[in-house]
C-alpha cells in the first residue's frame, strides 16, 4: 500500500472541491429559478373583476333607465376592486367562462330580463359567503359588503317581477 503525502492529498481536495464548485455553477445556470405561487388574493380579485365586469355589461345592455341605479352600484364594486390589485400583476389568471344564460331569459332584443338579472345578484351574493373565507379582513369586509348589496338587489328586482 502507497502512502498519500499530506501535499498529494489537499492538492487532490482542492481539485475536488473546485469540480464540486464548477458543476454546481453549472447546474445552477441550468435550472430555472422557480416561480413564486400567484397570491390567492390576486387571483380571487381578477375573478371578482372579471365577473363585476359581465354584470356591468348585463345592465348596461338592459338599456332601461330604472335599472341604471343598479349598474352604477355594481360600477362602484368593480372600481374599489380594481383599486385593491397589487401594481404589479402576477401572470394572467384563468378567468372562468361567462356562466350561459338560461334559455327564455332574455327580452327581444337580446337584452337580459329582470328575472335573469335577480337570479344572477342571488347566485353572486351567495357565492360571497364562501370567499370570505381565508383571506384578508379588509378583503372580507369588502366581499360582505358587496354580497349585502347583491342580495339587496335581488330583494328589490324580486318586487318588480
Amino acid at each position: 500500500m502507497r502512502s498519500v503525502s499530506r501535499r498529494a492529498l489537499l492538492r487532490g481536495g482542492a481539485l475536488g472541491v473546485a469540480a464540486v464548485t464548477v458543476t454546481g455553477c453549472a447546474a445552477e445556470e441550468r435550472v430555472p429559478p422557480a416561480a413564486a405561487p400567484p397570491d390567492p388574493e390576486t387571483l380571487l380579485l381578477r375573478e371578482l373583476i372579471a365577473g363585476k365586469e359581465r354584470t356591468v355589461a348585463l345592465y348596461a345592455s338592459a338599456a332601461s333607465a330604472r335599472l341604471e341605479p343598479f349598474r352604477q352600484r355594481h360600477e362602484a364594486h368593480l372600481a374599489e376592486l380594481r383599486r385593491r390589485l397589487p401594481p404589479t400583476p402576477p401572470a394572467p389568471a384563468a378567468t372562468p367562462a361567462p356562466t350561459p344564460s338560461p334559455s327564455g331569459s332574455t327580452t327581444q332584443g337580446g337584452s337580459p330580463s329582470v328575472r335573469t338579472l335577480r337570479d344572477l345578484e342571488r347566485r353572486a351574493a351567495a357565492l360571497r359567503t364562501r370567499q370570505i373565507e381565508g383571506v384578508s379582513p379588509p378583503l372580507a369586509q369588502l366581499l360582505a359588503s358587496i354580497g349585502a348589496c347583491e342580495a339587496a338587489h335581488a330583494v328589490a328586482l324580486s318586487r318588480s317581477l
